[in-house]
Parts: structure tokens; sequence; C-alpha cells
């Protein structure tokens, strides 16, 4: 009896491990069983013959901190600092403005003599400004002041492409048809000289120029209208300008 018992014990084990097996293959089909063990022998070779799979299965998988408690996987990282809100310079728009041959007129040849050009200088409101320029009394002291005003002015002398408009005033009331808008542009002096008296003369109005140090006044008449340019460069690059038109009709 005693010296059955191991025998009977070995027996036992074998059909363990038999019914083992069995219960495990019993969820695969037979084409299933042969595949799956096919896979894991590929597996397991590659693995020992190829060391970066074998590295790439045994490193630990690398998680995002800032990531990892978010719930949404497509979230996207917060940038490492602000948003810059700084704006370009103000000269970057220099080059879209270089004169185009036969596109404009030039305009006339600068005077050393330009009392417009003190004047100008010297008024520190818009309404002063129309003052020293010979706009009517009654419509400087009717002048209002908003930036609308800047969209009022008359087709003849408009307003210039790249305006950027910081003060703007006129008056409509008692036969007064009068614009003064201020605006600094990133084109140079010379290119505002030759569009203004292009526009301008084409719409009938006679031009001088005049320049006293970095000051230019491009300046005209028609019948019943004047306008008055003055220009100046800034030292950042682009120019700072005075406009006023005053067009009774």
């Amino acid at each position: 009896m005693s010296g059955d018992r191991p025998a009977r014990s070995r027996g036992r084990v074998a059909v363990a491990a038999t019914l083992a097996l069995l219960a495990a293959a019993c969820g695969e089909t037979a084409d299933e069983q042969p595949a799956a063990a096919n896979q894991a022998q590929a597996a397991s070779v590659g693995a020992d013959k190829d060391p970066v799979i074998a590295a790439a299965l045994r490193d630990q998988i690398m998680v995002d901190p800032k990531l990892v408690q978010q719930a949404n996987a497509d979230t996207l990282r917060p940038p490492a600092q602000p948003e810059s809100l700084g704006l370009p310079p103000e000269n970057v728009a220099d080059a879209a403005f270089k004169a185009e041959a036969g596109a404009l007129k030039t305009a006339p040849a600068a005077s050393d003599k330009c009392p417009q050009c003190a004047a100008a200088r010297r008024a520190l409101t818009l309404g002063a400004l129309a003052a020293s320029q010979g706009a009517s009394a009654n419509c400087v002291r009717n002048t209002a002041y908003s930036a609308n005003w800047a969209n009022r002015l008359p087709q003849s002398v408009p307003l210039y492409p790249d305006a950027r408009v910081t003060e703007a005033a006129g008056a409509d009331q008692q036969g007064c048809a009068l614009r003064v808008v201020s605006f600094v542009s990133a084109a140079p002096p010379q290119r505002l000289l030759d569009w203004y008296h292009t526009r301008t003369s084409e719409a009938g109005y006679r031009n001088g120029h005049g320049m006293e140090g970095a000051d230019h006044v491009l300046a005209g008449t028609r019948p019943a209208a004047a306008f008055m340019l003055h220009v100046r460069r800034r030292d950042g690059g682009g120019t700072s300008v005075d406009l006023m038109v005053d067009d009774a009709r």
C-alpha cells in the first residue's frame, strides 16, 4: 500500500495538469489555439533577438503629471508662458509703401517759407489748428470732437488707407463743412505728400508745398473749398499727420 502511494500521487498530478490545459483551451477555437501559440512564441523570440523591442517592453511607462488628472484625453498642454500682447514696430509696414512708378504724382517742390508749418506746430487742439489755418470763427466755435468725423471726410480729400486716427473734430452747422483729423501712418512723409497731391489735384485743387525743418505742409484751394495737410516724421518710423478740410459746398 505504501509503495503504491507515490505512483497514485504522480498520476493525480498528471491528470490535474491535463484537465487544466483542456479547460484553458475550451474558450478557443481550433484555429485560434495554434495562432495564439505562434504569436506568443514570435513575441518571445523577437524580444530576445531585438534589443530595442526588449528595452521598450521592459521600460516603465512615462506619463505627463500635468495631464494625468485630466479626464479629456485630447486636452492640450497649457502654454509655458502667457501669450505676448506686444505690438509690432510702427515701421513694420514701411516696405509696403514704396513708391510705384507712375502710380502717383510727385508733390510740388517744397518752399522754405512755410508760415502754416509754424502755426500748425503751435496749435494745441484741433479747433486751434483750424483757426490757425484760416477756418471761420463761427465754424471753429461750433467744432465738436468725435472719431466719427474721420469717416465724414469728403471724397476729394479722403482718409489715407492705413491711417490710425488719434483724434477728429468737425462742424456742420450754419453753413460749415469743417473736418479736422489727426492720425498716424506707417508710410513715410513723402508718400503721404504725393498721395494727397494726386487725389486733391485730380479733384480740382491747386496745391503748394512748404517746409520748415521736419515739418511739411501741403495746402490747396478750389472754389469755396480748401485743405491743409501737415506731416512730420515720427522718431520710431512712420508719419504723424494733421488734415483739415473746409468744403462749404
